[in-house]
Order: structure tokens, then sequence, then C-alpha cells
């Protein structure tokens, strides 16, 4: 049955058209197994075009893969990959990057916003170089990071200038790239490989597709053995042509950030109707497709009695989220909900 729209988070959406319309393709027929198919190839060369660069692609079920096994395949057992203290890596995974990398160590550092800096790192790598610590070797950031706030060019070329000078590689998550994208309007390219990115995970399930993620490396050399990786975590699909046939169409026909800017103009128009509102901070500037808002108790009980769905996990935030089937005249409903609460109970 239909399901009235919620915005707690862009996992709720359904599958966009082009994704859709890719998988009904791919399904004509057969093709063969283990990624060996056009539309894996077709999605490969999509990927290249799009990040103009010779880059190895990988493609596996769910953001926790794309993440752990990136991640492990950075680092041995006894070193240690650092993280921001609300990163998804830390707080979202149960554990999965130690797991699959058996056992490297997550370094958290503490932030006021989800964002790394330069200095956090470089405290990490030279306050402790004895042999009883575990040696830092990769550094994880999340493009946006998990209170919706993007990284600069700038601030991601500082740090990964840190990086090289420190002997560590630098991983980004981007579960949703896409709409980080879409904020600073540069360039795959730009904001990768050519700021020093050396693996990237790109989400396709919150841009839009029913399943699947994407593993770039823009250093094919850290890519060596990664196909074993995936054999063995069971992320080796043996239809691969699904997971893979979206990809190409979401990239040839630019659904991929049509989509995406549309998620960050829906965050925007909802925060325009609910700024200034008595007893309600805007916690992040909305700079993707979240936005975060600190409510009083009676508040947050009011929209749970409206049949409101959200999640409050980040410093007691209540976070909705945007996505591409996001409908204006639904936010306007949660927008309008929210007002009338807020406006009874400074009365």
């Amino acid at each position: 049955m239909p399901q009235t729209q919620q915005f707690a988070s862009d996992n709720y959406a359904g599958i966009c058209p082009e994704a859709l319309r890719a998988m009904e393709e791919a399904n004509r027929g057969s093709a063969p197994a283990y990624g060996d198919d056009p539309w894996t190839l077709r999605a490969a060369d999509a990927f290249r075009r799009t990040f103009a660069t010779d880059c190895e692609l990988f493609f596996v079920f769910n953001g926790t893969a794309a993440n752990s096994l990136a991640l492990a395949s950075l680092c041995q057992s006894y070193e240690s990959i650092i993280a921001a203290d609300i990163a998804h890596v830390e707080t979202d995974e149960c554990g999965a990057p130690e797991f699959f990398s058996n056992g490297a160590k997550i370094l958290v550092g503490r932030t006021t916003n989800g964002k790394l800096t330069p200095e956090t790192i470089r405290a990490f790598v030279l306050g402790r170089t004895d042999i009883h610590f575990p040696r830092p070797k990769a550094v994880t950031i999340t493009q946006p990071t998990e209170t919706g706030q993007v990284y600069s060019l700038d601030e991601i070329r500082a740090i990964s200038a840190t990086c090289r000078e420190l002997g560590l590689r630098l991983h980004m998550d981007g579960a949703r790239f896409a709409n980080a994208i879409e904020t600073l309007g540069c360039s795959p390219a730009e904001m990768t490989w050519q700021a020093g990115v050396d693996v990237m995970s790109f989400g396709g399930t919150k841009n839009g597709m029913a399943i699947g993620e994407a593993v770039i490396f823009f250093d094919r050399k850290l890519a060596e053995g990664f196909d074993y990786r995936c054999k063995q975590a069971g992320q080796l699909a043996s239809k691969m042509r699904f997971l893979s046939a979206p990809w190409a169409v979401m990239f040839e026909t630019g659904a991929w950030r049509t989509h995406a800017a549309h998620a960050n103009a829906c965050a925007r128009h909802f925060v325009e109707q609910v700024e200034g509102l008595p007893e309600i901070e805007i916690m992040f500037p909305v700079e993707a497709n979240g936005v975060f808002l600190k409510l009083p108790p009676a508040l947050i009980d009011g929209l749970h009695a409206r049949g409101w769905r959200f999640y409050t996990f980040i410093g007691g935030s209540a976070r909705f989220m945007f996505a591409w089937d996001s409908e204006i005249a639904r936010i306007d409903a949660l927008a309008a909900d929210l007002r009338a609460l807020a406006t009874a109970d400074a009365a």
C-alpha cells in the first residue's frame, strides 16, 4: 500500500525512474555473471568519464561494505584509521571497518561539526609513535558530513596535504557525494583525485537507486586484491548487472545530479519555512539535503503525535532528510505543523 512521505531518511525514498528503467532493460534476456556483462563495463566507463580519470571500479551492495572494505584495503590489522567522532564508520557500522580489517582501530577525533582538521590528524600521528600504539595509516572524511555540512575544496586539499606529509591514505565516504557536488558546483574530479583523495565510497542508494554503492580507487595500485575482498565479504553479486546498470543510466542522463539538486533545494525550502519560529534553533548550516533542528520536547512529541517520523540522534537534534522524490506539498505540511506547534507553545 502507498505510504505517506516522511523525512526521517533519504533511504525511505523509492527507486528513481532512471534507475528503475535501467534495471528493467538489464532484465531483458540473459548476460554473463559476476560483472562480465555489458552493463557493468558500460557503468565503469561512465564512472571514468565522469571522474575524468582511469580509476578502478567495484560495485557492492551497501555503504557499510563499501566503507569497510575500502578502509580495510588501506590498513594492516595493527594500524589505525582517523575519523571524526560522529562519522558513520564510527557510530553506525557495527564495528565493520575493524572486522573487515582484522582489527585496525578507529581513532576518533573530537569535532563540533563532524569535520576533521589537519591539526586533529597531525595530533594523532605525532602524539604517539611507540610500538604500543596502533600506527595511523588512513584518514576517512564524510562528504557531506553527518551534520549535513560540506567540506570545501580547500579543506579537502589541506587534509590531503597533511596525509601526504604524514604518509597516510585518504578515504572519502561519499554516501551523499552527489549532494556535495551540487552544493559546491565543482566537478567530481576536483573534489576527489585532484584534491588528493585515494579511494572513495560513492553512494547510489541515497541518490535514487534501489541498491548498490561503488568503491572507486583513484590510485589503482591500492585496488590490488580488492576483488577477493569483495568475494570473501559476500559482496560479489552474481547478477552484477542489476547493481551496475543504474549507474550507467544515472551518469549518462545526468539524473544523479538532477536528483541531488532537487533534494538540496527541498532542504533549503524547508528551512526557509521554519527559520525564525519560536523555540526552534537551526543547529548546523544547511549545505546539502539535511536539516537539523533543536526542538523542545513538547514540539518533538507534538510532531510525533501528528504522525511525523524523524531521528534525534545527533546532539539531540531532530534530523529531517530530503530525497530525490521529496514533495513540496508534503514539506509544506510538515512546516505548517511545526509552525502551529511552535506558535501554540510560545503562546
